[in-house]
């Protein structure tokens, strides 16, 4: 009976050579399948919709499975009508991905570049307002970082990459607040209500001072980097200056490089000055002696620091920015000097405007 089996087969396969009987071809479905697994990992579906490329690879590979099974099947018997149908619901639930893929990378798209612009904005924002100010040069390392990576994270959007691009952002952020809070402590206090109303009765005082003396008297406005030259009350000649390398702070001891405020006079005119011609003032005066015992008493200074003087308003121009003076180009200091004369009232402060350069700068930030 066996050998009848065996003889029957033979057969079987001979008539199937001889009349070119061939089995039932697999599914394009299959093929289609394949090639969308790859276009989806290609397209970043592990990323945008990972719970349900991890559902469509379960299918694909259970397809597969039932694939090899009908594949393994004898020629004449195999059928592929049940695997046709699987493979068309995996194609369908493969283009369901990809339309989740597609939305969830346009919604990246516009998030990451509404990031990317804030991070740009922020970053032009924080130079400016370092510009405005000699410690600005503080930020200039984190901005510089910032700036880089933010190109980065231009150039990873480019290319779809938008995950990549977010993470790159997050760093962006870290670097942008470091150059922030590097300069915020200076900036606040040509923000802060109570130094400006304090700034501006001095400057007030000094002006009436001019007027009722009919004299001259000069003011500083460290955010302007301007010098006020006033007669008998009235504006007479306005020039820019520069300040000390840590200028836009309050002087508080020798070696600082802050340029003081408070209000001194000329005490002393110095011909052949390092830098050109000098005006003397006094400082140290009596207020500065104060506050510098009370910073002392709290520890805000070193103990072994000597509050410092010998500051003068000089030439020099930007060259002349060294040490705490007020700078001024040669030919401007060559006038000042013509004119005014020891015992002339000298205002410096930080600010005399509520809404100055650094305020308005600061409401973008």
């Amino acid at each position: 009976m066996i050998h009848g089996l065996i003889k029957t087969v033979l057969l079987l396969i001979a008539l199937s050579i001889m009349t070119g009987c061939k089995s039932a071809p697999v599914p394009p479905e299959v093929r289609e399948a394949e090639q969308q697994r790859i276009d989806l990992r290609k397209a970043g579906a592990e990323i945008y919709a990972p719970e349900e490329y991890k559902i469509y690879k379960r299918s694909l590979r259970d397809g597969q499975i039932h694939l090899a099974s009908e594949n393994n099947r004898f020629i004449w018997f195999r059928k592929y009508k049940d695997i046709k149908v699987e493979f068309t619901g995996i194609l369908a639930q493969g283009k369901l991905i990809e339309a989740k893929v597609e939305e969830q990378k346009r919604s990246k798209s516009v998030t990451v570049a509404n990031q990317i612009d804030f991070l740009r904005n922020r970053i032009e924002t924080i130079r400016k307002l370092a510009s405005l100010i000699n410690e600005g040069r503080l930020s200039s390392k984190s901005l510089t970082q910032a700036e880089l990576q933010l190109a980065e994270a231009c150039a990873l959007s480019d290319r779809g990459c938008y995950t990549e691009a977010e993470e790159k952002l997050k760093v962006i952020s870290k670097h942008t607040e470091k150059a922030a809070n590097s300069i915020l402590p200076i900036l606040n206090r040509y923000a802060d209500n109570s130094k400006i109303t304090k700034w501006r009765n001095w400057v007030n005082e000094t002006v009436e001072s001019s007027k009722r003396n009919q004299s001259y008297s000069i003011v500083v406005s460290k955010v302007d980097k301007r010098l006020y030259l006033y007669k008998g009350g009235r504006s007479y000649k306005t020039y820019d200056v520069e300040l000390g390398t840590n200028g836009s702070n309050h002087k508080m001891y020798a070696g600082d490089k802050a340029t003081p405020e408070g209000k001194y006079q000329v005490i002393k005119k110095v011909p052949g000055s390092r830098f050109h011609r000098a005006l003397l003032i006094n400082y140290p005066n009596e207020e500065d002696r104060r506050q510098f015992a009370i910073a002392k008493k709290k520890g805000l200074i070193p103990q072994r620091a000597a509050i410092g003087g010998l500051i003068e308003i000089h030439g020099g121009g930007k060259d002349g920015m060294t040490l705490g003076c007020v700078a001024m180009e040669n030919h401007h200091i060559e006038e000042l000097f013509r004119i005014v004369d020891v015992g002339t009232p000298v205002t410096i402060v930080g600010a005399i405007e509520y809404e100055n350069s650094v305020t308005s700068a600061m409401k973008k930030l």
